[in-house]
């Protein structure tokens, strides 16, 4: 049975309590993030991978096809309204809740420092990769994981970027939007025109939620 398509856009506070499962948090830099991508210090000129569209028998694909979409861009924009954490991707016209704070059921104290984001889905391109060049050069967090359907809590790290570079990923890394530390940050984002996505409710597959800490160790 195949699962519902995510809806990303809901009241964080109507969701039901559930564990949380702790993302190890890891400093960006050009050896941590060789496994899933690398980090981009112009991105002016940088080119995304595009995946050569599958077989759908035996026959393949002829060479120089299937990958001729390109690329589209825009701006990806993560802002904090009190605890929850919005997302909006004017390259795909998406708009999301990314996730929300530790502190979303507390009644006051909307500028406390926010510790962690409560992160509920995760999804990937399997038609190419992603940019996300700050343009507000201010740190930011990414989660991730290593390509595979077989996606459990265990798998997902996150990376914290201290907002001079850029991440790129490959096509199929797991990942969620980007998580700004600060109030709102705005980014360069570039990916493949397709925009195939493929997702997880990890709430309700695993029944928790991943809390992805925001400040560097």
């Amino acid at each position: 049975m195949l699962a519902p398509a995510p809806v990303y856009l809901f009241d964080p506070r109507e969701k039901p309590d559930l564990p949380l499962v702790e993302v190890p948090l890891v400093i960006a830099s050009d050896e941590s993030v060789a496994a899933y991508g690398c980090l981009v210090d112009d991105p002016e000129g940088f080119e995304i991978e595009i995946v050569t569209w599958p077989a759908a028998g035996w026959r393949p694909v002829d060479a120089g096809t299937g990958n001729e979409a390109g690329f589209v861009e825009g701006i990806f924009s993560g802002e904090w309204r009190g605890h929850v954490l919005h997302g909006s991707n004017e390259a795909v016209g998406g708009n999301y809740v990314l996730g929300w704070s530790d502190k979303l059921r507390q009644t006051a104290g909307a500028t406390q420092m926010r510790e962690a984001v409560h992160l509920w889905h995760m999804n990937y391109h399997p038609d190419g990769g992603q940019l996300f060049y700050p343009l507000d050069h201010l740190p930011f967090v990414v989660p991730v994981a290593l390509p595979g359907d077989d996606l459990t809590p265990d798998k997902v790290i996150a990376f914290w970027c201290d907002g001079t570079r850029g991440l790129y990923i490959h096509p199929k890394i797991w990942h969620e939007g980007i998580f700004p530390v600060h109030d709102r940050q705005r980014f360069l984002d570039r990916q493949g025109r397709v925009h195939a996505r493929v997702s997880c409710d990890i709430s309700q597959e695993f029944g928790v939620y991943l809390s992805v800490p925001l400040h560097a160790p």
